[in-house]
């Protein structure tokens, strides 16, 4: 069987647009980064971590302005129950109070 170029490209194209629309286009979009098991707060957090945003000490303000550059919209309170879950002594952050203002931070 022999295919002639113009079909070739068809089939291209026809890939290309369906890849488009099950996969999206933007890098941030919420389906890309659900598919990876990163859906949710906790998804997000997870995010990232597997990025390195916490390799330094954070604390609650900029880890949401982080959080919102990855369309990952959530209330203040929401995201400090969820830092402190991951906060636990099993968990993959570390907690702990400085300057009065609690910081977080990867565990090792």
């Amino acid at each position: 069987m022999n295919m002639d170029e113009k079909t070739v490209e068809k089939m291209e194209e026809r890939l290309t647009r369906l890849e488009r629309a099950v996969f999206g286009t933007k890098r941030g979009q919420t389906r890309e980064t659900s598919a990876k098991g990163f859906a949710g707060l906790k998804g997000g957090l997870h995010l990232l971590i597997s990025r390195g945003f916490f390799k330094t000490k954070k604390a609650l303000a900029p880890t949401r302005q982080e959080l919102e550059k990855h369309d990952y919209h959530y209330s203040a309170a929401a995201i400090q129950t969820t830092l402190n879950r991951l906060s636990t002594r099993t968990g993959p952050l570390a907690a702990f109070k400085e300057g009065g203002k609690k910081v977080y931070v990867r565990r090792k």
